[in-house]
């Protein structure tokens, strides 16, 4: 039997550009919520990203979306959205906080609309002496003590997907599901706030408190070697057909499992048994791992370890990575049809997906719903005709946000 997605009938209003708020309702759609992304009439950045259409970004967290495209800097613009808001359950923007506030969609000003909003901000910074500042992925990464340690050619560099952004976002709706719980108990017009650097304090926190320890420990700063490389043994290594394979090596217990199954006499090498003893002799041990793992092909040296239980993959380029049988499994991925094209869409990954699983709407065209929705807002017939005649709000273009052409 079907499962009913648990946000079903709850409606989602989106104010948000690139991905932190976009990713944040991409999610809440999937687990059934309807989702209004508002745009103005510039459209999201994301639709004119790769040769001056649509980019991955958006195909893949903006499908089930519906589009309303408005100018909310007029004043029959924002009285119109104002309308849409009053229909809403959750309000989602990533607006600076100036933006915000000239827009007159602060929190205040949102609940004045509807009272019993879940009122959802995500933000460069919480509430602080930076709380106006400016800040993108990157300059959380900055801030946060990840780009330091991510060098390319000795230059701090950022790490390449956005990944704070998205952590951000699934920051924000683990908020608005915590404030429809309290809604739920009687409390209402429940504020969320999430900023980008606070969510790099959190995601680094782990090698924050790992600094102070060596500080109490040895009166002074020392760092491990950054990721994997602290513990030899744990990281990508090229097999004889050359492919990259990528061990699992943790602990004690997977180094022995891994010197028995290639047949490695370091298996009873008692100068090698603990981590400890494995990282005084770093390069000793990665000279092992190195010799043992490229002297199998890939798949010879993959059913070594996988029948011993060690954890390995192979280090997959993107075009192959939804090829494994893992990937295609029932409820992993969504069919999106998308100007003529099919993807497969990794969905928001939770158990029952493919039980729970919807019909997907194929990202919406730049205000293709607009006028449906607006109407149904209570916006009159005879008012859309005059919003826009002045230029409020815009419907969908063809030809709007058209790939170049591939020469």
């Amino acid at each position: 039997m079907q499962q009913q997605p648990v946000l079903a009938g709850r409606r989602v209003i989106e104010l948000g550009t690139m991905l932190a708020a976009p990713f944040a309702t991409h999610i809440l759609s999937q687990l059934g919520a309807e989702v209004i992304k508002v745009e103005p009439p510039r459209g999201d950045p994301t639709r004119s990203l790769v040769r001056g259409g649509p980019s991955g970004t958006f195909i893949a967290y903006s499908h089930g979306k519906k589009s309303v495209c408005i100018d909310l800097s007029s004043a029959e613009g924002h009285a119109a959205f104002c309308k849409l808001l009053a229909t809403a359950d959750v309000f989602v923007h990533n607006l600076a906080p100036k933006a915000a506030r000239k827009l007159k969609l602060t929190r205040a000003d949102c609940e004045a609309i509807h009272p019993a909003l879940v009122y959802c901000h995500i933000r460069g910074y919480a509430a602080g002496p930076q709380e106006d500042d400016l800040a993108s992925n990157p300059v959380a990464e900055a801030s946060t003590g990840v780009m330091e340690a991510n060098r390319v050619n000795g230059r701090p560099s950022r790490l390449g997907p956005s990944y704070h952004d998205q952590f951000a976002g699934a920051y924000a709706v683990i908020g608005v599901l915590a404030a429809m719980l309290q809604s739920n108990a009687g409390r209402t017009g429940q504020g969320v706030e999430v900023g980008l650097y606070e969510t790099g304090l959190h995601v680094a926190s782990r090698d924050l408190a790992g600094a102070q320890l060596k500080q109490h420990l040895l009166g002074r700063p020392e760092r491990e070697p950054h990721g994997e490389f602290s513990m030899p043994g744990y990281g990508a290594y090229m097999t004889s057909d050359e492919r990259w394979m990528y061990l699992l090596m943790l602990n004690d217990t997977h180094w022995l499992k891994f010197c028995q199954a290639m047949g490695l006499p370091q298996a009873g090498d008692e100068s090698l048994a603990t981590l400890r003893q494995r990282k005084k002799a770093r390069e000793q041990v990665e000279d092992i791992v190195k010799a043992a793992v490229s002297a199998h092909t890939f798949d010879e040296a993959a059913a070594r370890l996988k029948a011993a239980g060690v954890g390995c993959t192979e280090v997959l380029p993107l075009e192959r990575v939804l090829e494994a049988p893992q990937a295609r499994q029932p409820g992993k991925l969504r069919q999106v049809r998308y100007r003529g094209m099919g993807f497969d869409v990794p969905g928001f990954p939770r158990s029952g997906a493919a039980q729970a699983e919807a019909v997907s709407l194929p990202p919406p065209e730049l205000g293709e719903h607009t006028l449906e929705l607006l109407r149904a807002a209570g916006v009159a017939p005879e008012a859309c005709e005059m919003l826009l005649a002045c230029g409020a709000i815009s419907t969908a273009r063809p030809g709007d946000f058209a790939w170049a052409a591939v020469r």
